[in-house]
């Protein structure tokens, strides 16, 4: 094939299938991932049935929770508000007689450098605007950016970062960032992210 073929609706033909075949991959790879899928108010044997990775039963009639055994990411499955985390190794179900209540993670499998974060978290705000959450408390609570001024925050051990969203008046995402002093690596910058979400326990 000439080169001036290979410019042609060949070529473009065969760029778009390849594309299409990475989208796929990059589809079942994150399907394949353990995920605890949820609504916050539903009955606890639900989300253990419909999630796939494995956690364990609610203790009847207590207010307790269940980590799951894996690695997970949480689904969060309001069909207007959902979102989805990446892979957490701290995850946490809090349920009140049989109902789910709240979550508490960290969505991430250990600690991050603070690219990655950044990353993370401004991931999570994006889905969160998108599906019509709203950041409050804007004058003490600024949302998360990669600007260097928020770098400058976050890399001070006395300060690190917190931002509340709400959808509604049905739920609440608070997202918090906060250097960690990690023994594997002790001359790196680590950081962890916890996320926590319920119904509003603050106003807006």
């Amino acid at each position: 094939m000439s080169l001036l073929q290979c410019i042609g609706w060949r070529c473009g033909a065969m760029a778009l299938a390849g594309a299409v075949l990475l989208t796929l991959a990059a589809i079942e790879v994150l399907s394949d991932e353990p995920e605890i899928a949820l609504h916050i108010g539903e009955p606890y044997e639900l989300m253990r049935q419909r999630s796939s990775a494995v956690i364990g039963p609610a203790i009847p009639g207590q207010v307790s929770f269940n980590i799951p055994k894996t690695d997970a990411r949480l689904r969060f499955l309001d069909p207007e508000y959902g979102f989805v985390t990446p892979l957490a190794s701290f995850f946490t179900i809090i349920y009140n007689k049989e109902k789910i209540i709240s979550v508490r993670m960290s969505p991430q499998i250990e600690p991050l450098l603070l690219d990655d974060t950044l990353k993370v978290v401004l991931d999570l705000q994006d889905q969160l605007r998108n599906t019509g959450w709203t950041a409050i408390r804007l004058k003490d609570y600024p949302s998360f950016a990669d600007t260097p001024q928020w770098r400058a925050q976050l890399r001070d051990v006395n300060k690190g970062g917190t931002s509340y969203w709400h959808a509604g008046n049905q739920y609440q995402v608070m997202l918090v960032v906060g250097r960690f002093k990690d023994k594997k690596r002790p001359t790196e910058e680590r950081y962890l992210i916890t996320l926590a979400l319920a119904t509003p326990w603050t106003n807006p």
